[in-house]
């Protein structure tokens, strides 16, 4: 898709006719309490709309509509490449209306356009698609049983399931959790982050339109005590998948513990290391890597590469290098298609990060923050027990960190709460592939940064993550239920005699 003018997109933003209900069985209401909260654009501070503020007895409501629809078997029984059909349908709609759903995610979450239309887009309109072709691919067994009996092990969808989404990815945290949930054939129930609301509303709407059945998605915006701790706690809701803070992650295993004990799938933090030896080759590519891992989406990524594990011998050289490449990354108004670095998602965030800025004692690049915006900041730290090499920034920040040999480098990476991902950049294939195993991290990469791409499991070690993972066939687990079928086929007869 070729990109717009900044005018251009403006003029997109000026015109969108915003979502602000919450959606519950196939249409937009109120929340039930009448209550609403204030969106606003994080790059300007502009209300954007007041949206329904939900709570407790919306979340009921939408548990009982999603029931219903689970149990009559509207969608939930209908043939897996029907649903693969209707799945395609909202792929194809959301491509029509690619354009106004990117503004919409720029303005909501000060993200940039270029990353709305080049990546978020595409990527959350394929996620949809692929899990929409693997539904109807996906077969179940027969285990080895006796001459006299057959045993089938087939999947079931796992029921009425909350997702409960972060604000970094709006939309493609939606669409790596409805894939695989509406694809297995389950009901769901989202929470969008209530800094970024407006395109999972405007996705449901699509979904409507694809022919998705009322009560099968529904959209509850509103707080995490009012919203996302209900559904935790729901003890109508099968299993909950939460991809956020560690923090909040861990509550849902409280929640579950005290309410029916429901399956909880968790993707949360991480402090991801990206460890360059000294005989890496092609430093400035080497370095291209290392900022982009640390500065994409704002650093606003629990993948982001935020602490470089570098050998001596190299760091002087490679930071010259990662100083030229950041330099890129200018920061401005998000719907300008040449900024590559935008706002924070919010006040609050922003004034956290720069807290972590006031901490830093040997600044090499960057480190100013104005009004929201933070530029990308390169901080030279003393080991890997400071604070900013050991706490999600969650932020442009990119901690350094000296060693002086492999296993050093190896034990560094190791070395914290988190194990969602790290690179490892060396020209020794046999010393890339020991690193590969040796790191506790749910996803390593050789001589990239990256998380792998659709077709690979993504979820973490530690405290990054539990129960499951997200992308890939795998991700179609934690929506299913496994059933054993035995089936006893001994004649009355030879029972009888034996």
């Amino acid at each position: 898709m070729d990109l717009l003018t900044q005018d251009e997109y403006k003029s997109i933003a000026a015109g969108l006719d915003l979502p602000t209900g919450a959606f519950i069985d196939g249409g937009f209401r109120p929340a039930i309490s009448g209550e609403t909260f204030e969106t606003v654009n994080p790059a300007t501070g502009e209300k954007l709309a007041d949206i329904a503020a939900c709570g407790a007895a919306d979340v009921d409501f939408a548990v009982e509509k999603a029931r219903e629809a689970f149990d009559d078997g509207r969608w939930s029984k209908l043939h897996p490449s029907e649903r693969k059909h209707v799945l395609i349908r909202l792929a194809k709609l959301m491509t029509r209306n690619a354009r106004e759903l990117a503004v919409m995610e720029s303005i909501d979450s000060g993200k940039t356009i270029f990353d709305c239309e080049t990546v978020d887009l595409p990527e959350t309109i394929h996620c949809l698609k692929w899990h929409a072709e693997a539904v109807d691919k996906i077969y179940d067994q027969v285990s080895p049983a006796s001459d006299d009996h057959i045993a089938m092990v087939v999947r079931e969808p796992i029921g009425v399931v909350g997702l409960v989404l972060p604000w970094n990815f709006p939309l493609l945290m939606l669409a790596w959790k409805i894939g695989p949930a509406l694809a297995a054939g389950c009901s769901v129930i989202v929470k969008p982050a209530a800094e970024t609301t407006l395109t999972a509303l405007r996705l449901a709407e699509l979904a409507m339109e694809a022919g998705i059945p009322r009560g099968v998605l529904n959209i509850v915006p509103g707080g995490g005590a009012e919203v996302g701790e209900p559904i935790g706690r729901h003890m109508d809701i099968d299993m909950v998948s939460f991809t956020g803070s560690t923090v909040t992650g861990k509550r849902f295993l409280t929640y579950s513990a005290e309410s029916n004990a429901k399956e909880v799938v968790l993707e949360m933090g991480g402090k991801n290391p990206a460890i360059v030896m000294d005989d890496a080759e092609n430093l400035d590519r080497v370095a291209a890597h290392v900022v982009n891992g640390a500065f994409w989406n704002m650093g606003e990524n629990c993948s982001a590469a935020s602490r470089l594990i570098v050998h001596k011998d190299v760091k002087a050289e490679l930071l010259d290098r990662i100083a030229h490449h950041a330099r890129q990354w200018n920061i401005g108004d998000p719907l300008d298609p040449e900024t590559r670095m935008g706002a924070l998602v919010s006040e609050g965030h922003y004034s956290k990060v720069c807290g972590y800025l006031d901490q830093a004692e040997n600044v090499v690049i960057g480190g100013k923050a104005d009004k929201g915006f933070v530029e990308a900041t390169v901080v030279e730290v003393s080991g890997n027990d400071a604070t900013l090499a050991r706490e999600e920034i969650f932020g442009p920040v990119l901690s350094v960190i000296e060693v002086s040999g492999f296993d050093e480098a190896i034990k560094i990476a190791n070395d914290t709460d988190y194990g969602l991902c790290a690179s490892i950049f060396t020209a020794n294939a046999k010393r890339a592939i020991r690193g590969a195993r040796a790191i506790r991290a749910g996803t390593v990469t050789v001589n990239s940064f990256g998380e792998g791409d659709i077709t690979t499991p993504f979820g973490g070690y530690k405290q990054s993550g539990f129960g499951g993972r997200d992308n890939s066939v795998h991700a179609h687990d934690q929506y299913t239920q496994l059933k054993t079928i035995w089936i006893d086929l001994a004649d009355d007869a030879d029972e009888a005699v034996s």
